[in-house]
């Protein structure tokens, strides 16, 4: 599934038109990364829960030449998911 199908497919579920199923898939989106950024964490009760990790700088090799190289530190964004979801896929 795509951003456009799950668009029509809000659409369909709410009863609403694809535009506005897309301006709050937009809108939800954008929450979620400004959560995110402020280096919050967003739960979503049944889903899951989004939140930020710091990883640190390491050493890596690249795969062609076989040099090592210097990979910096940087914030992840990890999800777990929440028990309804698990369910639903098991």
């Amino acid at each position: 599934m795509n951003k456009s199908d799950l668009i029509e497919a809000m659409a369909s579920d709410a009863g609403i038109s694809k535009a506005a199923a897309g301006k709050a898939l937009d809108s939800m989106m954008a929450n979620v990364k400004g959560a995110l950024k402020k280096g919050g964490k967003l739960s979503l009760v049944g889903f899951g829960s989004f939140s930020v990790a710091a990883r640190a700088a390491r050493d890596g090799r690249n795969p062609q030449t076989g040099a090592t190289i210097k990979i910096p530190a940087r914030n992840v964004v990890k999800f777990k998911p929440g028990s309804e979801l698990k369910n639903a896929v098991n």
